[in-house]
């Protein structure tokens, strides 16, 4: 596997509160680990959830004996979750915190995936493909059929996360299991790249570049031309 990431506080806010974590080599048991954290709750807070919640899920698996992908990274998650939400509640300017979080591990022509929040994975060949699902107010309005999706991306309650690691005690990851193909490219991104590029772009912009850390940059500048409203991270993954 060959991957490539950047982060980027974009053209808005002052501090960046995403934070990403990617490896082409083992990690404990995992033969690699892609991650994208993106923080709430305030400069302080979200900074620091994001960042514990990659620390923490990757020291967890460092120290796992576990080798099912999917089963370590619910337990790691799970447990990144309860030491977030555990330092919240000791400390007044960090109540409230949370970060979403995507996380990747390609193993035997499988590629497995665990998601909190609305950061994304998405599989980009000739086509683009979303495989993670939003926990988000606008997603599941679109679900329940109150909302067209075309008319999501600019809704104006856009931004609320209906799930997220560290804002309650307890949370449960969605997964998914897909089957790699050679000319596949995984993009795993913040919402600071989602909600400001649209999907095709985001496809045209992966295929045109042949180098995964040109395209990764690209996707980046390319959020900031259109007003990088929000911080952008972007973690691209190949075979």
């Amino acid at each position: 596997m060959q991957s490539s990431g950047i982060t980027d506080t974009g053209s808005k806010r002052k501090n960046n509160q995403d934070s990403i974590f990617f490896s082409d080599e083992p990690v404990g048991s995992l033969p690699n680990l892609y991650i994208v954290a993106d923080g709430m709750g305030g400069h302080r807070a979200g900074d620091k959830a994001s960042r514990m919640a990659i620390d923490i899920t990757v020291e967890f698996i460092k120290k796992s004996t576990i080798e099912n992908p999917i089963a370590i990274l619910k337990r790691a998650m799970i447990y990144a979750n309860n030491e977030i939400y555990k330092s919240a509640n000791k400390d007044p300017d960090l109540v409230g915190m949370g970060t979403t979080m995507v996380a990747a591990v390609a193993l035997d022509g499988k590629l497995y995936v665990a998601n909190v929040g609305d950061s994304r994975l998405y599989v980009v060949n000739n086509d683009i493909r979303q495989i993670t699902m939003d926990h988000s107010l606008v997603e599941e309005m679109i679900r329940s059929g109150e909302l067209e999706r075309k008319k999501g991306r600019n809704h104006p309650e856009k931004n609320i996360i209906t799930k997220a690691m560290g804002s309650r005690d307890e949370v449960v990851p969605d997964f998914f299991e897909i089957d790699m193909e050679p000319d596949d490219k995984y993009v795993l991104c913040s919402d600071g790249l989602s909600n400001m590029v649209e999907d095709d772009e985001i496809r045209d912009i992966v295929v045109d570049y042949k180098d995964i850390k040109d395209a990764a940059r690209a996707l980046v500048d390319r959020a900031n031309y259109y007003g990088g409203s929000d911080n952008i991270s972007v973690v691209i993954v190949s075979r």
